[in-house]
Order: C-alpha cells, then sequence, then structure tokens
C-alpha cells in the first residue's frame, strides 16, 4: 500500500553530503508508489538554487535535477525564504511554519536529514 511520505531536508549542502543525498532518497521514493514531498528548511533551499559552486557533492546532485523536475517532485519551502534562490522550473510551494507543520502531521512516514 503507497504511503504519503514527507523528506524533510534541514542541513546545510555546504556543510555536509547529507542534503545531497536526501534528495537522492527522495527520488527513490517517487520512482516506486509512494507519494513523496520534500520539505526544505533553512539553507537546505540552496539544494534547488543555480549557484552549486559551494554544495558538498554538487557533481552528484547535478545528475538528480533534471529527473527532480521531470517527475514534478513536490518541495515544500518556508513562505520567508529568498525565493530568488530556488528556480522557476522546480515544483515549489511556499508555506507558513503552522502549514508546514500540519502537512508533516498528515503524512504517514517522515524521513528528517
Amino acid at each position: 500500500m503507497a504511503k504519503k511520505v514527507a523528506v524533510v531536508i534541514r542541513e546545510d549542502p555546504r556543510k555536509t553530503h547529507r542534503p545531497v543525498e536526501a534528495l537522492r532518497i527522495a527520488l527513490g521514493l517517487v520512482a516506486g508508489t509512494h507519494k513523496t514531498t520534500v520539505v526544505l528548511l533553512n539553507d537546505a533551499v540552496r539544494l534547488l538554487s543555480e549557484d552549486l559552486d559551494d554544495v558538498v557533492d554538487a557533481d552528484i546532485l547535478e545528475k538528480y535535477l533534471p529527473s527532480i523536475e521531470h517527475l514534478e517532485i513536490p518541495f515544500i519551502i518556508q513562505h520567508d525564504t529568498d525565493r530568488s534562490l530556488v528556480q522557476s522550473q522546480f515544483a515549489a510551494t511556499y508555506e507558513t511554519p503552522d502549514a508546514i507543520r500540519t502537512f508533516l502531521e498528515s503524512v504517514d512516514r517522515t524521513l528528517v536529514f
């Protein structure tokens, strides 16, 4: 049975490889039957930026981004995030902390990175 899954990424991709790995995991979940949404908090939004020079494992991330775009993986981003950091081709919505909390309470499984 398909589950609603949230992959929450809150770490800074300029400091650790874990955010890129979290997106790889999300991509794998989307390829299956699970309804997967990625929640980007704080500096994790830089994963969707045009400027990936400072991102750890940027070369790996660049391989995933076309598939993420093609599959229209939904992203939820904090409403007060600098929207110029997010490339327009990604399926991003901007929500308040309360709306994000409500969403996370509604899913079957949550993976936090």
